[in-house]
């Protein structure tokens, strides 16, 4: 059960301009690729362009945990994957693995996200079809995957 199992949402090749002083791609750019490929992650369960447009509805990040697990460097490709965790009443947990292209995990990044009303900017309840979606994707992942290593400081 390798994350191979998982939907490949994002592929990369790391370009010159991510280089930090280390000479490796510089931290910014990890949340630059995890964030690129959520987009796609949320439209595999319908929270994508045109419900937020329809509904006047979104999601807001309440808290992220990187771990960053082997360097990557210029001119590397690395694949981004992202597993349903949990859900809550107005809120997700999932966790984004960002692999080598040997299928190295590079890092992840687990991260709680709430469902907005942007009419008031305010928390509110995901829509009944949505949370269904979002709870069939966790089971799916769950069998494709089994459970994921969390940092536990997470939590719906």
């Amino acid at each position: 059960m390798g994350l191979e199992q998982l939907p490949c949402l994002l592929t990369a090749d790391i370009p010159e301009t991510y280089r930090d002083e280390m000479g490796h791609m510089n931290v910014m750019w990890y949340t630059h690729l995890f964030d690129r490929s959520v987009v796609d992650f949320f439209a595999q369960w319908g929270c994508d362009e045109a419900y937020m447009k329809a509904h006047r509805a979104g999601t807001f990040a309440l808290a992220q945990h990187f771990r960053y697990l082997a360097e990557v460097h210029i001119g590397s490709r690395v694949t981004l994957r992202c597993q349903a965790v949990a859900r809550s009443e107005k809120r997700i947990h999932f966790l984004q693995y960002m692999s080598h292209a040997d299928g190295r995990l590079a890092a992840t990044a687990e991260v709680l996200a709430t469902h907005i009303d942007m009419n008031t900017r305010r928390s509110s309840p995901w829509p009944a079809s949505l949370a269904a979606a979002y709870d069939r994707l966790i089971a799916e992942h769950l069998r494709l995957v089994g459970p994921p290593r969390l940092c536990g400081a997470i939590q719906v």
